[in-house]
C-alpha cells in the first residue's frame, strides 16, 4: 500500500512539510517509533520535564500543517508529541502488519516507544475520533482529552474517507488553484484567509490533494459508540467546535447537544478551528489541560 501516488508527489509534500515545521518557530526533534503496523513519525517540542501532550491530526493532512499555529504556544506549557498517523500523509511509513491495523493497539505502542504511561491527548477531526476511542478503551492512560472539530461517533461507521469525500467533492477531484481555494472556503468560517493567503500552506495543501493516496487510510475504521460508551466518556472528553464546520452541520453538532457532551461552540468558525482562531483555541486548550476549566457547557 502506497501513501503517495508517485515519488514526485512524495518529494513535493515532504519538502513543504519541512518548510512548515520551520514556521512553527520552536525547536523540534523528530523520531520514528517502530510498531507492527509500520514506523510512526513524531515531531516533539517543549521541555521534556513538562506534562506530555499527544496530538493527532485529521484525514488527508499531517502534523506539520495541522499544528503550525499551535505548537509554539502549547510547547511553552507542555512536552508536545505530534503524531503522523499511519496511512496518512507525513513521514510515517507502512509495514506488513498494517492490513490488521488496530487504532488502540497502535497508540499503545506509540506511548510505549515514547516511554509514557499516561498523557493528555488532543485530536482534530478523525484525530478527535482517535482520542475518544483511546479514552474509552484506555481511560487509565488518559489525563485529559480534547477533540477539535470532532463529534461523538453516534450512528457513524465505516471508513473516515466516506464522510470526508461528501464534503471534499467535487473540488478535491480537480485541485486547481481556484478549486483548492473554493474547498478551503467551504471548509472554513469567516477567517478562511488564514489558509488562502498563506502561500506555503496553499502549496502544501494543494500537493496533498494531488499526491496523497486516499486508499492508504482504508484500514482505519470508524465505529459507532453505544449510548453506554458515550456515557463513559461524556465528562472526560472536551469538544471545541465551529458552527460553520460542514462536518458538524451534517449532524455532528446535533449529536453533541443531544448527548449533552462537554462542548463549546464557536460562531463563524469552520473545520480548521485551531487555525482560524488559533490564539483563542490555544488559550482554551491550556486552561482545560491545566484544570482551570472543567465544564465547557458553562463557559460563555
Amino acid at each position: 500500500m502506497k501513501v503517495y501516488r508517485s515519488s514526485k508527489a512524495q518529494n513535493n509534500i515532504l519538502n513543504t512539510y519541512d518548510k512548515l515545521i520551520s514556521k512553527w518557530n520552536v525547536r523540534v526533534d523528530e523520531i520514528d517509533i517502530p510498531t507492527t503496523y509500520g514506523n510512526t513519525h513524531i515531531i516533539m517540542c517543549g521541555d521534556k520535564t513538562k506534562p506530555p501532550l499527544v496530538l493527532f491530526h485529521g484525514v488527508g493532512d499531517d502534523s506539520a500543517l495541522m499544528w503550525i499555529f499551535n505548537a509554539k504556544a502549547l510547547s511553552e506549557q507542555f512536552r508536545v508529541y505530534a503524531v503522523d498517523t499511519l496511512g496518512g500523509p507525513g513521514k510515517s511509513s507502512l509495514g506488513e502488519g498494517y492490513k490488521n491495523f488496530d487504532d488502540v493497539v497502535w497508540i499503545d505502542k506509540v506511548l510505549e516507544g515514547l516511554k509514557l504511561k499516561k498523557a493528555s491527548f488532543m485530536g482534530v477531526s478523525h484525530g478527535g475520533y482517535l482520542v475518544q476511542l483511546f479514552t474509552l478503551h484506555r481511560p487509565e492512560k488518559v489525563e485529559k482529552a480534547i477533540c477539535l472539530s470532532a463529534a461523538v461517533p453516534i450512528g457513524e461507521s465505516g471508513s473516515p474517507m466516506k464522510t470526508m469525500m461528501k464534503i471534499f467533492l467535487p473540488e478535491a477531484l480537480f485541485p486547481t488553484k481556484n478549486n483548492v481555494k473554493k474547498l478551503l472556503k467551504k471548509m472554513s468560517g469567516t477567517n478562511y484567509s488564514v489558509f488562502t493567503e498563506d502561500n506555503l500552506i496553499m502549496e502544501h495543501y494543494t500537493s496533498l490533494l494531488r499526491g496523497f493516496n486516499n486508499m492508504a487510510m482504508k484500514y482505519h475504521k470508524v465505529r459507532s459508540f453505544s449510548e453506554d460508551e458515550v456515557n463513559k466518556i461524556r465528562d472526560k472528553v472536551f469538544y471545541l467546535v465551529g458552527t460553520e464546520d460542514p462536518f458538524e452541520q451534517m449532524g455532528g453538532a446535533l449529536a453533541l447537544r443531544r448527548y449533552h457532551m462537554n462542548a463549546k461552540f464557536y460562531d463563524g468558525v469552520g473545520h480548521g478551528i485551531n487555525h482560524e482562531i488559533s490564539n483563542e483555541i490555544n488559550q482554551m486548550v491550556v486552561k482545560i489541560l491545566k484544570g482551570e476549566i472543567t465544564d465547557l457547557r458553562n463557559v460563555k
